[in-house]
């Protein structure tokens, strides 16, 4: 099937899916503090990844890759509401643009549009050193996502079916790219045994990608004619991922993405270990069924929320906000122990 179809219908089926509550965030609580000392006005909400310093956690997560102009429409618009929210966006995957010249537009409109943010580009871990400096080159990115996306590439008809030598082409990428590499999953969560394995090769930043957000094992096997059902249940929620990531491989930057459905949920990831979290799904769908002020008013109060749940903490910024105390329940709690993680860390800060 040709490239940007098939990103289409990517698009079309994660609008549609039902998206339920697995990523784990509701098996986070935190120990209510009565003596927070602090104001609303106290709060500081930039944080870094990294290198990189970033005025908010928050941030439009890669979602879109080469599809013409509906493509082109999309990133535009979710250019203008980073630009007006100052925070950074992500492009999804630019591999099809990199191998056909008249994709390249859907992906400069960004940088067009926001000529000073914060941009990420966007490859599969299958390409090479240029490939990714053209990748970076088209949108004068200040960082580079890197995806890995192995169980949505075996379910899909189409998709790889070898994964040989992938951690040796993110390496030479690390060394010879020129801006910061993010290496993302895409839904399935990171392990530490990944972590400790990127972190070894020189990786700074990860994003976990958890289970719990848009489901790309559902959204291939929609488009098959014989289910693999077995893949749509796989993988590690994002408030484990975040846990197995941030304890196991503690150079790293975390960004905790997959299932954040509020800035409660935003602010549980940090909590957990993220220094920056982003949402993908949410902020396509309401921009595509609400419209642009209906985005950027949610981004608004997504900021305000912050505001208000890091005064009730107590935290004055995002670094203090990674060490709450706080519980962790049921089956992430569960999951962590048997992976032996010891959760009293989190509940006796």
């Amino acid at each position: 099937m040709e490239r940007g179809r098939r990103k289409l219908e990517h698009i079309v089926h994660a609008l549609n899916l039902e998206q339920k509550r697995e990523a784990g965030f509701d098996d986070i609580v935190f120990v209510h503090q009565s003596l927070p000392d602090i104001g609303t006005n106290d709060v500081n909400l930039s944080t870094t990844l990294g290198e990189l310093s970033l005025s908010s956690p928050l941030f439009v997560n890669a979602m879109t890759g080469g599809g013409g102009q509906p493509t082109l429409e999309i990133n535009k618009g979710l250019a203008e509401i980073a630009k007006e929210c100052g925070i950074a966006m992500a492009v999804g995957s630019q591999m099809a643009a990199v191998k056909d010249a008249k994709e390249r537009q859907s992906f400069e409109i960004v940088r067009r549009i926001n000529p000073t943010g914060v941009v990420f580009a966007n490859i599969g871990s299958e390409a090479t050193v240029d490939e990714a400096k053209q990748a970076v080159e088209m949108i004068e990115a200040n960082g580079l996502q890197i995806h890995l996306n192995s169980v949505q590439e075996l379910v899909m008809p189409e998709g790889d079916r070898n994964f040989i030598g992938a951690l040796r082409r993110i390496e030479r990428m690390v060394h010879a790219v020129g801006v910061p590499i993010i290496v993302k999953e895409v839904g399935f969560g990171m392990s530490k045994e990944t972590a400790q394995k990127l972190e070894e090769i020189g990786v700074t930043i990860v994003d976990v990608g958890g289970f719990g957000g848009t489901n790309f094992a559902r959204i291939e096997n929609n488009r098959r004619p014989t289910s693999l059902s077995y893949f749509n249940n796989w993988g590690i929620s994002t408030a484990a991922s975040i846990v197995e990531v941030s304890q196991s491989a503690t150079s790293l930057s975390v960004i905790g993405s997959g299932g954040v459905r509020s800035a409660f949920d935003a602010v549980k990831a940090i909590a957990l270990g993220a220094q920056a979290v982003g949402v993908a799904q949410l902020f396509l769908k309401v921009w595509m069924e609400q419209g642009t002020e209906s985005l950027l008013e949610l981004i608004h109060e997504w900021h305000k929320d912050f505001r208000l749940l890091m005064t009730a903490l107590g935290t004055r910024t995002i670094e203090e906000l990674r060490h709450v105390p706080l519980v962790i329940y049921g089956q992430t709690h569960h999951w962590l122990n048997e992976r032996g993680f010891d959760t009293k860390v989190y509940s006796r800060r």
